[in-house]
């Protein structure tokens, strides 16, 4: 599982920092999550295949997490993409994206498909043979949604030695990479655990921007590999993040200790502070697994 963030700095861009914008790598999968002004900018910059980003998630639709996509939309077309591309996002995001392109007389040269979201409950939103995206609920000004990245899980790994022991036939093989269990000719049932190894869990990353601090999350992203999880704010301003529905790094620290998450990764920061550090020292003192993300950080899982 691969991370890249493209921006996460919160409101305005600047020419040191982006707004909202990742991928996320699993299972050969890659995923484009919000889209910041600039996005494609930062996509070339880290070196991202257009081609590869078949499916993109809008959080909300401040223009700090979604003002890039219609260039993204755009620039694919004129580079004669021909897949389809799925948006899921917030309901109106189907009116802003193609209002634009009827105006502009610019529409795509592929299918586009917009997956629009208004439940307050999570969600499955995206299923294939290899992943799953949920909704997270989030509690911010507009409607908001964070998004649960799992892994499905893997077929168990064939114990060569044991099975050849046993004499089973090749046609079995499958059976026993599905868990299932052999019966041999003479009757004796041989148990999967025998025959094959566990396979390496899955994985699962959470993506949580922007929120006030919000308990009701916890059930949904208990015991995650990584969570993001936005910090607009430290601690001395906790009067403000709640005001304008935002989380200071103690409060995603605590989400994340209280969710037994493996590692939290910071983001979304205001750009009143001038040292990101600051916000990782003051997480660390809840929980101690903390990275902080910065445009154009890469981390590997």
């Amino acid at each position: 599982m691969k991370l890249t963030i493209l921006g996460c700095y919160a409101a305005t861009p600047r020419t040191i920092t982006n707004p909202t914008s990742q991928v996320l790598e699993i299972k050969n999968r890659l995923f484009l999550i919000d889209c910041g002004e600039g996005t494609q900018v930062q996509l070339r910059k880290n070196k991202v295949k257009f081609s590869k980003i078949n499916h993109i998630f809008i959080s909300h639709l401040h223009g700090d997490h979604f003002y890039g996509l219609i260039g993204v939309i755009s620039t694919f077309a004129l580079l004669g993409r021909t897949t389809d591309l799925h948006i899921y996002g917030p309901k109106g995001v189907k009116e802003i994206i193609t209002l634009q392109l009827k105006l502009s007389n610019s529409w795509t040269t592929y299918n586009l498909f917009f997956h629009e979201l208004e439940s307050n409950e999570s969600e499955v939103i995206f299923e294939d043979n290899r992943v799953v995206v949920k909704t997270i609920p989030l509690k911010h000004r507009i409607y908001t949604n964070g998004f649960l990245f799992e892994e499905k899980p893997a077929e168990r790994k064939l114990n060569v030695e044991a099975v050849e022991n046993y004499n089973i036939h090749i046609a079995y093989y499958q059976k026993i990479k599905n868990g299932g269990d052999i019966t041999l000719d003479d009757g004796t049932v041989i148990e999967n655990e025998k025959l094959s190894f566990d396979p390496i869990p899955p994985q699962r990353y959470a993506f949580c921007s922007d929120t006030v601090y919000n308990e009701a999350i916890i059930p949904i992203i208990k015991e995650v590999d990584v969570l993001y999880h936005e910090a607009t704010f430290l601690e001395s301003e906790a009067a403000l993040a709640q005001k304008t529905l935002h989380s200071t790094a103690k409060e995603a620290a605590t989400i994340a200790l209280k969710a037994n998450v493996k590692q939290l990764v910071l983001g979304h920061y205001s750009t009143r502070y001038g040292d990101i550090n600051v916000f990782k020292q003051e997480a660390e003192t809840i929980f101690p697994n903390v990275l902080s993300g910065d445009d154009g950080t890469c981390f590997e899982f």
